[in-house]
C-alpha cells in the first residue's frame, strides 16, 4: 500500500490491497499528522468490506489527532512488535492462491465462487509451553524452557491442512493483542499454558480460553453461511459454545454438508449430546470416547484405566484394548455418529463405523471433492494405490461394529500437543483430495508423527514423500 502523492486538497488516498490494514494505516497516519481528512480507493483487502477498513481508519485517525493517546499507543509499541512476530505466522504470503490468508481477515464472506474444501470453526490460541530441563521440584520454580507457540485445536488443524496444501477457512476470534478473525478490544485472546515432562506428555496446564465461547457467536457464524453450505466439510471443535455448536452444525444439514466434532478435551467432549445427530466423523481419544459414551447415555456406565494397559503392543494387547472401548464406540455410533476415529497415542488408530467398509465408503462419497491438490493425491497414491484398501463384502449387516486398527508410527518425542489436531488436518486433507478413508487415516497418522518430533504444535514444512512411505508401513 503507497500513499499517494499529497494534493493541494490536503487529501491522502490509501490503496487498500495490502494485506497488513492496521500496521500500514497506523505507519501512514503518523507520517502524515496534519491530515485530517482520508479516502480510500483502489482494490479491496480480500475479505475485508470497505465500510469494516475505513471505521479501522477512523480509529487510527482519532489516535494520531490526538496527541496524549499517540504517545501512550507509542510506549505500547515494543511490546506490540513482539506479538506480532507471533502474528506473522497466522498471515500467510499473499499471491498464493490460499483461502486460508483471506478468512484471517474477514469482515464478511469471501468474494469466491470456488468450493471450500473444509470450514474449520473454533479455537485460535496462543500456547505457553513450559519444559523444564530437570525434573520439577514443588513449591519452587525449575530451570528450563519457556516457549510462546502458536495453538487451538481448529487453528492448528487448518495450519496443517494448509501446509498439505488444501485450502482451509477458518472461523474464530481473538482480541485486539493478537491479528485474527473478529478482533476487538474487549477482547483477550485465548491462552493455554502446559508444563511438560521430560517424554513430552502434558504434566499439568491451564486454559484461559473464554472468549472463544463469549463472542464466537451464532450471530458471527450466521455471516459465513454461504462459505458452509458450500463446504466439502465443516469441522467443528468443542471450544464453541452449545448455541454455537449447534447453529454451525445446523447450517451444515441444510446443504449435507458432513461434520466432523473434535473434542478438545474431556470436560467439552461432552457437548457431543446437543449435536450427535449432525455429526459423520468423530476423533475422541480414550478418555473423551468414554465421557462422550456417558454423556449419550446419560449416565456413567463407561470408564478407562489406564492402569488396565501394558507396555505391549502385541496383537493380544491391542483386542483386548478393542473390547475395553468397544462399548462406549458403540454408543457413539448408535446415536447417529457415521464414523469414530478413536486416538490411541502410541497405540495407533481405532478407525470404526457401523455395518462395514462398504458403509464407509458411502459416508466418504457423500463429501463433495476439490481435486486441486494433485500433488498430495498423486505422491499418495503412488506409494498406496486405492485398491490396496479393504473389499468390501457384498453384504453387511447395521448391527455390526466394523473396525480397524492403524499402528502408530515409531517416532522421536519432543512434544505431544499437536499430534492429535494433525492427525485430524491430514485426514481432512486427504478425503478432500479423494484418497479413500483408508488412505486419509494413513496420512493422518504420518501427519502425527512430524508434529510429534516438531517443537512447535504443527511442523514447519511436511514432507509428502516421507508421508506418502508411511503410508506403506
Amino acid at each position: 500500500m503507497t500513499p499517494r502523492k499529497r494534493t493541494q486538497s490536503n487529501k491522502f488516498c490509501i490503496n487498500s490491497t495490502s494485506q497488513r490494514v492496521d500496521a500500514l494505516i497506523w505507519a501512514f497516519l503518523c507520517c502524515v499528522k496534519d491530515s485530517r481528512t482520508l479516502s480510500v480507493e483502489g482494490d479491496r483487502c480480500p475479505g475485508v468490506e470497505g465500510g469494516h477498513l475505513w471505521r479501522r481508519v477512523k480509529l487510527l485517525t482519532h489516535c494520531v489527532s490526538n496527541p496524549k493517546e499517540t504517545k501512550a499507543r507509542m510506549e505500547e509499541s515494543s511490546a506490540r512488535r513482539r506479538l506480532d512476530c507471533i502474528t506473522r505466522h497466522l498471515s500467510l504470503p499473499h499471491k498464493p492462491n490460499n483461502v486460508f490468508q483471506p478468512a484471517l481477515l474477514s469482515g464478511g464472506q469471501l468474494k469466491n465462487s470456488e468450493m471450500e474444501p473444509v470450514i474449520i470453526i473454533g479455537g485460535m490460541v496462543l500456547d505457553i509451553h513450559a519444559t523444564p530441563s530437570i525434573s520439577a521440584v514443588p513449591r519452587t520454580t525449575t530451570p528450563g524452557k519457556v516457549n510462546y507457540v502458536l495453538g487451538g485445536v481448529a487453528r492448528n488443524v487448518a495450519e496443517c491442512m494448509s501446509k498439505l496444501g488444501t485450502k482451509p477457512f477458518m472461523i474464530s476470534v481473538v482480541g485486539f493483542d493478537m491479528a485474527g478473525i473478529l478482533k476487538r478490544q474487549d477482547i483477550n485472546t485465548a491462552v493455554v499454558s502446559n508444563i511438560f515432562d521430560n517424554k513430552g506428555e502434558v504434566s499439568a496446564g491451564v486454559a484461559s480460553v473464554e472468549a472463544i465461547e463469549k463472542f464466537l457467536t451464532p450471530e458471527w457464524i450466521q455471516r459465513f453461511k454461504s462459505n458452509i453450505l458450500s463446504a466439502s466439510v465443516l469441522m467443528v471443535d468443542a471450544n464453541l459454545n452449545l448455541q454455537a455448536l449447534e447453529a454451525s452444525c445446523q447450517i451444515a444439514a441444510l446443504s449435507k454438508i458432513p461434520v466432523w466434532f473434535e473434542p478438545v478435551s474431556v470436560a467439552k467432549s461432552r457437548r457431543i449430546v446437543s449435536v450427535a445427530k449432525y455429526v459423520s466423523f468423530a476423533s475422541p481419544n480414550e478418555y473423551e470416547l468414554v465421557a462422550m459414551a456417558n454423556a449419550l447415555s446419560g449416565g456413567n456406565m463407561f470408564s478407562y484405566s489406564p492402569s488396565q494397559r501394558d507396555n505391549s503392543r502385541d496383537k493380544l494387547y491391542i483386542e483386548s484394548l478393542f473390547q475395553m472401548l468397544k462399548p462406549a464406540i458403540w454408543v457413539l455410533l448408535e446415536n447417529g455418529i457415521k464414523i469414530v476415529i478413536v486416538t490411541l497415542g502410541p497405540d495407533g488408530v481405532f478407525l470404526c463405523s457401523k455395518g462395514g467398509p462398504r458403509s464407509m465408503g458411502i459416508i466418504h462419497e457423500e463429501i463433495k471433492r476439490s481435486y486441486a491438490n494433485g500433488h498430495l493425491y498423486k505422491t499418495v497414491t503412488a506409494a498406496c494405490p486405492l485398491n490396496r484398501t479393504l473389499n468390501s463384502p457384498k453384504t453387511e449387516s447395521s448391527s455390526l461394529l466394523f473396525a480397524v486398527h492403524f499402528p502408530a508410527v515409531p517416532a522421536t518425542v519432543m512434544r505431544l500437543t499437536g499430534a492429535g489436531d494433525c492427525l485430524v488436518g491430514g485426514t481432512l486433507s486427504s478425503i478432500c483430495v479423494g484418497l479413500d478413508i483408508m488412505q486419509s487415516v494413513a496420512v493422518g497418522i504420518a501427519a502425527s508423527k512430524a508434529a510429534v518430533e516438531a517443537e512447535t504444535n504443527v511442523p514447519r514444512v511436511f514432507n509428502l514423500a516421507a508421508i506418502a512411505g508411511m503410508t506403506l508401513k
